[in-house]
């Protein structure tokens, strides 16, 4: 066997000799060493971006294969979830020709997705909270077999959902602690995999805060708080000590948590649990001689280590998403199950780049049957990049980072989407809100020049010509709006107070510096914000801390001109019962327990509440999406405002300290009411 340094991209034959003779049947081993079970656990989350993950599954499947064969019978494979998400290559599987497709056989949203990890050979998957964007009926109909397409060839695990309630999950719900080989198309707790003779348990953990971020029908979500990891501790502690009353000493947990800084306080509050595999934060932990991807710089060692509640080693792992990276560890463990950390050999742990040098130096061959699958799904996607409904002069900056954190000309173009389409059915709504957790892409080319990786050097442009499709430079296609509009969410108009107002723009910037999805975007308002001030706090309907970071609200027309001043000096002007009229995301309007999705604080039952895709008929010019949807307000408004390079959309992002929208007072003063 060859063991391949990543710093160095070369197999070294001394190394393959030591690990060679550790074997049992060398007599120099000492009974210590002969006693040590080595385990390979190759891991990685997130596979959820729009098409950028296409250009990554070859290279990763190559080093699964690679990597797998050097120790081909003490490897597992697991996801910590999101292995898809509403889009175009989710949306892609639906197509008829996918039936065609080997692994996918039958068309369905985000079939082909599954069809990549049965391919690859996944064993178990935590479930996240894109796996649930579709609803639970979708899911079902992801996971389960249906006619020639065989579903998920492994178990979905979550010790903090109970899916017995919910009537399109029920049947699929299975008894936990399972070998998992046994477990297709089902739903559990907790599975079991036997590697080289010994058993390896696998438990499942979703975040707390899924009600308030994706679509969870009747799934019962637990703990009841979302934010005390002691309470989320004791929830998934009794799914490890069942595996460990069936003789298992050693237990990986899959936690989906969002938050990386979850995972690693759950490392110090669980028992018996060796390793955690993070996910939904997309944070890249490596090792300082792993080769990454150029741009990318991780943002903390491989793995980090911990002790649990009994004072026993405990590792975190995590990777970044989109099959950029292949997560490895391998470690050993004593006859007791306790990891030896010493073991940990960091030239062989870490961050597998998937790109063609890293396939190059393992030897790797890709996956014939991932290859099949993704060449079904480009032929897809290819043709909707061909209809084009727009165009722009300018990249259009719908970057995580930037929409979560600040206003950018994304998140105006889709707000303004929003605002135009919701007016045309009603002309008296005024303003335009939405969460930037629902921009999923940019419009544009990011790249660095030749020869840097430093952000600083980054260059922004218009989105590329496509000629194979008859797509030309700064045109926007259905393909594009798809991308960055994954979620597709239905438009509501409704009425609003103005303290509802305040309410809502101070729960948007409340977790300004934690990226949150929450963070909005607007038109029809400019406000301003001061993150230095007391954000709010929530734990469902209860109010913990109330925000004081919201100083100026103004209501304007579409000329920038003052309507209505909301807020000044931070004080809530004139009377807090008058109402305004706004459009926004049904996923935001929809009631969980008394707060609208991502936590918003409206009022409920809504009032005059209309929800436009039930009440608009005209398919208008644009046909792919069904009107009333964000991604068809966005079509439309671009076909009637921005419809070709004679008139483009030319909005270039602008700076923090330029943004007039939504003012970061960190970063500019309060020009809200004199601009």
């Amino acid at each position: 066997m060859m063991t391949h340094y990543k710093k160095f991209g070369i197999a070294t034959m001394a190394l393959a000799v030591t690990l060679a003779g550790c074997s049992d049947n060398d007599s120099n081993s000492t009974p210590s060493e002969q006693e040590n079970f080595t385990l390979q656990l190759l891991h990685n989350a997130d596979m959820d971006g729009a098409t950028g993950a296409l250009d990554n599954v070859e290279a990763f499947s190559a080093i699964v294969t690679a990597l797998r064969a050097e120790y081909p019978d003490n490897t597992v494979l697991l996801s910590s979830g999101d292995n898809y998400i509403p889009g175009p290559r989710y949306l892609a599987a639906s197509d008829d020709s996918m039936s065609f497709i080997g692994g996918v056989n039958e068309a369905g949203n985000g079939r082909a997705d599954i069809a990549f990890m049965n391919a690859m050979g996944y064993q178990a998957s935590a479930v996240g909270n894109h796996d649930l964007d579709g609803g639970t009926e979708e899911f079902a109909s992801i996971i389960n077999a249906s006619g020639n397409y065989p579903g998920a060839n492994f178990p979905y695990l979550s010790s903090t959902l109970d899916f017995t309630p919910d009537d399109n999950l029920a049947d699929l719900v299975t008894d936990d602690g399972q070998a998992a080989s046994d477990m297709t198309n089902s739903l559990a707790q907790s599975a079991v995999i036997e590697v080289d003779g010994e058993q390896i348990g696998i438990v499942g953990a979703t975040t707390p805060t899924l009600a308030s971020i994706t679509s969870t029908g009747d799934i019962d979500v637990l703990p009841d708080s979302t934010n005390d990891n002691a309470a989320l501790a004791a929830q998934i502690q009794p799914a490890v000590d069942a595996l460990v009353a069936q003789g298992i000493n050693k237990v990986i947990l899959l936690a989906h948590m969002q938050d990386i800084a979850v995972e690693r306080e759950l490392a110090t509050l669980l028992s018996n649990v060796d390793i955690i595999v993070a996910g939904g934060s997309n944070t890249l932990l490596a090792d300082d001689n792993d080769r990454l991807l150029v741009g990318d710089t991780a943002a903390d060692t491989y793995p980090l280590q911990f002790s649990d509640a009994d004072g026993n080693p405990t590792l975190v792992v995590n990777t970044d998403g989109d099959y950029k990276y292949l997560g490895r560890l391998v470690a050993e463990f004593n006859e007791d199950g306790i990891l030896q950390t010493d073991s940990l050999d960091n030239t062989v742990n870490g961050a597998y780049a998937a790109d063609q040098t890293t396939v190059d130096n393992l030897n790797g061959h890709v996956n014939a049957d991932v290859a099949t699958i993704k060449t079904g799904v480009e032929l897809v996607l290819a043709e909707r990049d061909g209809n084009i409904l727009g165009n722009a002069s300018v990249y259009i900056d719908g970057r995580r980072s930037q929409v979560r954190t600040q206003e950018t000309n994304m998140g105006n173009l889709t707000a303004d989407a929003n605002l135009w389409l919701a007016q045309q059915f009603d002309n008296t709504v005024q303003i335009s809100i939405k969460n930037g957790g629902g921009i999923r892409d940019d419009i544009g080319l990011v790249t660095f020049p030749p020869g840097s990786t430093s952000e600083d050097d980054l260059t922004f442009t218009t989105n590329p010509a496509n000629d194979l499709v008859g797509k030309a430079e700064g045109d926007i296609s259905q393909f594009d709006i798809e991308g960055t509009l994954r979620f597709n969410n239905t438009l509501t108009i409704m009425d609003i107070t103005a303290q509802t107002l305040l309410d809502v723009l101070e729960h948007a910037v409340s977790n300004v510096e934690g990226v949150s999805g929450r963070f909005a975007q607007v038109a029809g308002i400019r406000f301003s914000f001061d993150p230095t001030r007391n954000g709010r706090i929530a734990d469902g309907t209860t109010v913990t801390q109330a925000g004081e970071r919201v100083r100026t609200v103004a209501v304007i027309d579409s000329d920038g001109n003052i309507i209505d001043t909301v807020v000044q000096n931070g004080v809530l002007q004139g009377n807090a019962a008058r109402t305004f009229r706004i459009v926004t995301l049904g996923f935001l309007a929809t009631d969980n327990d008394g707060v609208g999705g991502d936590g918003y604080p409206w009022a409920f039952p809504l009032v005059n509440e209309v929800q436009l895709e039930d009440t608009l008929t005209d398919a208008g010019e644009a046909t792919f999406a069904e009107p009333g949807t964000e991604q068809d307000a966005l079509a439309e408004y671009l076909i009637a405002t921005y419809p070709d390079s004679d008139t483009p959309f030319d909005q270039a992002e602008t700076a923090l300290a330029d943004d007039t929208r939504i003012q970061n007072l960190s970063a500019r003063t309060d020009t809200v009411l004199t601009p």
